[in-house]
């Protein structure tokens, strides 16, 4: 679900409520005509009780009426404003507003029973205009006539109607519901010209507890939005505030393979969250080369962009494992998270931890047979990164004691005897991977959460270094010493309001900390001596 659903749910949430509050006691409610069926029964009785005798013989015009029944009605004002003569929607010269019409029966005489104010009566006196009954033959209904009765806020006014059952009517059928008919509005003066178009037609009214029907349904709808947006707020987004900044423009991102996994997902997720904001961040295969490329990229770009100095470049990063080869003086380093890093080893190899010392001999090439450290009888295949890899500079500056590693014995890792000690090189994490995995006795490394995550994880073991784990916690507990600082650099400082500083900003002090802890990272800002993160 994108923000601007999110967006029009609040809104819609918010427009229904206040268009049903408006039309319900603005528009309807004012001039509101209701009534209520408040009984309508035969006059037989089931129990052949001889108390009731003498409602079944009841006669009209000299004959005992036929299934007698009766039908009592009442009509109110429901609204805010009182009812007026003129706010009924009939014809000016039809004394009558409301009608009851009686399907299968016919009427024996109405009564009114029951008045809310005296002031009533009149509109009920023998001879009052519009009030009386019919009998309609041809359609077989009798036709019960109200009058245009004033009716001031809450009043009300009961009628009592004794009908039967047409004589030629042989039939044992309940009879239907009756069918109440009628409309009023405001003012007639102004409200003709808009009757067609809106006819507030009699609304049955029903006793109820705490709210109307519509009532009821606005409080549904308004639940059913909050649980929508509860959901996909706590379920599906989590936290999807939006950055601080969201600044327009094209972010081209560099650098270090071991981070660039952390560095996409965040991309991906400031791009989300600045949906709409003209933010561009493309990310081609070739984007992450190593670190050394990456600030040769960077320093390249700037140049090429002829900056000033004291000026910086809005729309370049590099990260590098670890601080940069000298050479860059325009370019300007700042500590973002720690990487972890781990050897891996083809399981065929036999061995989950090596000490120190055993590392340092397999890299110098005195150790060329996995049994000489305990393991198989499996020749050692030593898969290395390429030197301008920041992964490969770590091990040699954390875990090599700063020597570097025998120039390897095959240029292509596919030509290794799988019989016979040999050396490679790879030019990405990913190869890495690959090679070691596919590649008996093969040893390689890498950044920790990129093996986890790896295709090809279940043919390798991360090696422990003297039983410590390659973790951000062993960092900080243990001394683990395969890690590096992550360094994202920029051409001269990054200008106020460019993309660039809004991306770092966001990396490193807003949600993008969580997405550097979910690969694995241990944050510069929260590490336990925080001087480690900063450079020499």
């Amino acid at each position: 679900m994108s923000e601007q659903v999110e967006q029009w749910i609040a809104v819609v949430s918010l427009a229904i409520p206040v268009f049903a509050f408006l039309w319900e006691f603005a528009v309807v409610g004012r001039k509101r005509l209701g009534y209520r069926v408040q009984m309508d029964t035969l006059a037989a009785d089931d129990t052949r009780s001889e108390h009731a005798e003498i409602l079944e013989q009841l006669e009209r015009d000299g004959h005992r009426l036929k299934d007698p029944s009766f039908v009592l009605l009442r009509i109110e004002n429901a609204g805010s404003a009182p009812i007026e003569p003129g706010d009924y929607l009939t014809d000016e010269n039809d004394p009558s507003g409301i009608w009851a019409t009686f399907r299968r029966r016919q009427v024996a005489g109405i009564v009114v029973t029951e008045l809310s104010q005296r002031e009533l009566r009149r509109f009920f006196r023998d001879g009052a205009a519009g009030y009386g009954f019919r009998n309609d033959e041809t359609r077989r209904a009798g036709v019960v006539e109200l009058p245009k009765v004033k009716l001031p806020r809450r009043a009300e006014y009961k009628v009592l109607v004794i009908l039967e059952r047409w004589q030629d009517d042989e039939s044992t059928d309940d009879f239907p519901k009756p069918d109440i008919v009628g409309a009023v509005g405001a003012d007639r003066r102004w409200f003709d010209p808009l009757a067609k178009y809106f006819r507030f037609k009699l609304a049955r009214t029903e006793s109820h507890l705490f709210a109307s029907r519509p009532a009821w349904f606005a409080i549904g709808f308004l639940a059913a939005a909050v649980a929508v947006q509860a959901g996909f707020t706590l379920f599906l987004r989590e936290d999807r505030r939006p950055p601080l900044d969201c600044v327009s423009g094209t972010l081209y991102l560099h650098g270090s393979t071991a981070f660039e996994p952390a560095v996409r997902a965040a991309a991906r997720d400031y791009l989300e969250r600045c949906d709409g904001a003209d933010v561009h961040i493309p990310l081609a295969d070739d984007s992450f080369k190593g670190s050394t490329d990456g600030v040769t990229d960077l320093d390249r770009a700037g140049r090429e962009a002829e900056v000033p100095v004291g000026e910086g470049l809005g729309d370049h990063i590099a990260f590098t494992d670890g601080l940069a080869s000298d050479g860059h003086p325009r370019l300007i380093p700042r500590p973002v998270a720690l990487s972890v890093f781990t050897l891996v080893v083809n399981k065929d190899a036999g061995v989950e931890n090596l000490k120190l010392a055993q590392i340092r001999e397999i890299f110098a090439g005195r150790v060329q047979n996995w049994s000489e450290v305990g393991g198989n009888d499996v020749p050692v295949h030593l898969v290395n990164r390429d030197p301008g890899s920041g992964t490969r500079s770590t091990l040699v500056a954390k875990v090599l004691n700063g020597k570097e590693p025998p120039q390897f014995t095959e240029t292509d890792c596919a030509s290794l005897n799988p019989k016979r000690y040999g050396r490679c090189e790879v030019t990405s994490t990913d190869t890495m991977l690959n090679t070691a995995a596919s590649t008996p006795g093969a040893l390689g490394y890498s950044e920790t959460t990129g093996v986890d995550g790896h295709k090809a994880a279940d043919r390798l073991a991360k090696l422990t270094i003297d039983g410590r784990k390659a973790t951000a916690d062993g960092v900080e507990d243990t001394n683990y010493r395969y890690w590096q600082t992550e360094f994202a650099y920029t051409y001269g400082e990054t200008p106020a309001g460019s993309v660039a500083a809004a991306f770092l900003n966001f990396l490193t002090q807003q949600s993008g900390r969580d997405i550097l802890r979910d690969h694995g990272h241990g944050l510069c800002s929260e590490a336990q001596n925080s001087g480690e993160c900063r450079p020499l």
